[in-house]
């Protein structure tokens, strides 16, 4: 593989992370007006919330049979383009039953891109030989940004879900095609591709050992349970329960997103100074803080501060759980990456349906504390992201063999 085929794999690569950050934030953010149009019950909610992780999770297994006969790239060019026109689904119908088969297309096929997407990923930063997985969950959290901005110009101007949507579909659709013409998987200077990665029994590092890897799995449980809260319920609990407006409601996403990005272009820099286990441990000191500030909050803008500070606390989480995996089994860090990866569902799965039942049999403001006390947990096995720190482009990434960009 050339340089020049690298960067445009990267380039291209990156371009469907952003392109799916758009499609899930013009999803999440616009839960309310979702419910108001379809008539969907405050009690039911939570089942067409829990049904979308549960099918990604479906999806995402289903993918790992499928590229087994073809390419993940060819996974990931026509299963982006069937997320976007389930999106559009979601605003087009009219009866109940509409939704449910619109999120349900949308929840298989994002498990599908999902899962594609992270393959191509890994194999284009064992070609490059160092990290460059933070950019490509940036370019998500851009993508991400853009989405919720676009849904509260939706909100402020008064359009339907179908003409919030259809605009967006009509430019996105057409470019992660044409995109998709220079997905490619790279190879390192050995000559493996990721299929060759971890192969045999056990490599250095010994066999993955389920034991071992399980308080990384909490840990993964538990940012993702909070990440899902803030997900599929801040707009409507700023909404419903803090009295802001629904354009005003479509924010706090897009505050999260900007937090989220903003920590993972620094994160790297406090793992430098201060280490992992230290990152680790400020970071869940500072979402259990947020999700503390917004069951108290008095009014709209206080509770969009307590989302600012879980954006802060929770970026850092997730990207330090995946490289502590690495580091726990450096012979089998595919398998175990791909492992811990099965948790974002579990939490996304628990986390949502949870919040919705506790606000329904008591109340929204008492049900963010459980993720408050989740994500405090995380500091019980903040050692396991130790004891050497982490140092992105350190001793535990491959020397550079070429600069490709």
């Amino acid at each position: 593989m050339t340089d020049a085929g690298l960067r445009h794999g990267r380039a291209s690569l990156g371009l469907s992370f952003g392109v799916q950050g758009v499609a899930f934030a013009l999803l999440v953010t616009r839960i309310p007006a979702i419910q108001d149009q379809y008539g969907i019950s405050d009690g039911l909610l939570p089942v067409f919330l829990a049904a979308v992780p549960i099918l990604a999770g479906a999806g995402s297994v289903a993918t790992e049979k499928v590229v087994a006969r073809v390419r993940p790239g060819v996974v990931l060019r026509w299963s982006q383009p069937l997320v976007l026109l389930a999106l559009l689904g979601v605003g087009a119908g009219r009866e109940v039953w509409h939704v449910a088969v619109a999120l349900g297309v949308f929840g298989l096929a994002v498990g599908a891109l999902d899962a594609s997407m992270n393959m191509l990923g890994v194999s284009l930063q064992r070609a490059y030989g160092r990290s460059i997985m933070l950019g490509f969950h940036a370019a998500y959290s851009l993508g991400g940004i853009a989405g919720a901005s676009l849904a509260w110009a939706g909100a402020r101007w008064d359009l339907s879900l179908l003409w919030s949507y259809l605009p967006v579909v009509v430019v996105l659709l057409p470019a992660a095609l044409v995109g998709s013409r220079w997905y490619t998987e790279g190879k390192g200077p050995d000559g493996k591709g990721p299929e060759d990665v971890g192969a045999g029994p056990g490599g250095a590092g010994g066999a993955l050992s389920f034991r071992l890897l399980l308080p990384l799995c909490l840990v993964m449980s538990f940012a993702y349970i909070g990440d899902s809260t803030v997900s599929n319920w801040s707009a409507k609990y700023l909404q419903d329960v803090l009295g802001g407006s629904e354009q005003l409601a479509t924010v706090p996403y897009n505050v999260y997103m900007v937090t989220t990005l903003l920590g993972r272009a620094l994160g790297d820099l406090g793992v430098r100074r201060f280490g992992a286990v230290a990152v680790v441990r400020g970071g869940s000191l500072l979402a259990a803080g947020g999700f503390a500030v917004v069951a108290v909050a008095p009014g709209a803008w206080v509770g969009m501060f307590g989302f600012t500070m879980l954006g802060f606390g929770l970026c850092v989480i997730v990207p330090q759980t995946f490289a502590a995996a690495g580091r726990m089994f450096p012979g089998n860090s595919d398998a175990a990456v791909a492992r811990l990866n099965i948790f974002n569902y579990v939490g996304f799965l628990v986390g949502s349906p949870l919040v919705g039942a506790l606000g329904d049999a008591w109340s929204y403001r008492g049900a963010m504390l459980v993720p408050m006390v989740l994500v405090l947990a995380t500091l019980v096995y903040a050692r396991a992201f130790g004891p050497e720190p982490a140092r992105y482009g350190g001793g535990h990434e491959r020397p550079h063999t070429a600069d490709v960009g």
